[in-house]
This record gives structure tokens, sequence and C-alpha cells, in this order.
């Protein structure tokens, strides 16, 4: 079991490490796209492909950890004011509706990533195929769909988890 927990662990903070890096990435590109513009007139063509790249991976794979730390916007303040029987209704049917959505996202994203694949696209100047870039998309919500089940499990059975990167 303690095997499991950590293996589950490892791979559910692989969204953590990659939107860490595509954030560092696009702050350090971006400073340095700005010294290069605006200071030695040699502005850098390829950042606004790399910029986009990195934005699609930090929002995606960013939400599937803010999951699973909590740090998602919510207002609690009446659903804290009712019985724990109503609380946990509340958190099943908000379980159902976010997983729902997800679930729509994943199947679309998909669905994009399949067309992206069959076009062959490239970006213009990099040459990074599209659905490298956009696989973050339904690659996120398969993590995010994951950690919401996990909290949302962990939260109505007191099952602590204990998820390394997770606050909750």
């Amino acid at each position: 079991m303690e095997f499991g927990k950590k293996l589950l662990s490892r791979v559910l903070n692989i969204d953590l490490l990659l939107s860490g890096t595509a954030l560092i990435a696009l702050i350090i590109a971006t400073f340095s796209g700005v010294i290069m513009r605006y200071f030695l007139n040699n502005p850098y063509t390829w950042l606004e492909e790399f910029q986009l790249w990195c934005f699609v991976w930090v929002v995606f794979f960013g939400a599937s950890a803010a999951f699973r730390s909590g740090s998602h916007v919510a207002i609690e303040i009446l659903v804290d004011l009712l019985p724990d029987k109503i609380k946990k209704v509340i958190e099943i049917f908000g379980y159902l509706v976010v997983t729902g959505v997800l679930v729509y996202f994943t199947i679309n994203g998909t669905g994009l990533v399949k067309q992206l694949l069959s076009t062959g696209r490239l970006t213009n100047i990099l040459k990074i195929p599209f659905p490298v870039i956009y696989s973050a998309l339904p690659i996120g919500c398969i993590l995010m769909i994951i950690s919401n089940t996990l909290m949302t499990w962990d939260s109505l059975f007191n099952d602590k988890l204990n998820l390394e990167g997770g606050d909750r």
C-alpha cells in the first residue's frame, strides 16, 4: 500500500514539475525577450510561439496541481453553515459537475489533438508540432479528474492520503 501511494504521488506530481518548468521558462524567455527587443534592438522571432506553448502547459498542468492543494477559488461561506450531511451532498454534486466538465474537455481536447495530428500542422518558426503543445489539454484534464477524485474521497471519508505536493 505504501508503494502504491508513493507511485501515485510521483505520477501526480508530474503536473507540478511540468507547470513549474514551463512557468520558469516563460518568465526567463519573456524577460530576455524584453531586453533583446527594447535594449539591444534584436527581438526574438520565436518568442510568441514559445510563450504560447508555455502558457498552455502552465494553465492545464498548473490547474491539475491546484486541485491537490485546494488552490482553486471556492466560496464556501454558505456551505459551511449547513449540516454535515448536506455539506457532503453538495460536495458530491460539485464533484460530479466538475468531473462531467473535465470529461467533456478531455473528450474534445483529445479530438483536437487527433485533428492536429491528422493535419500535421507545425508552428511557423520553431516547427513544433501543434499536438505536442495542445496535448496538455487532455492530459491535464485527466490529471485534474484523478486529483479531484482523490481529494473528494479524502474529504468525504477522512482517508488522509498524504500525497506529496498536496497541502490538503
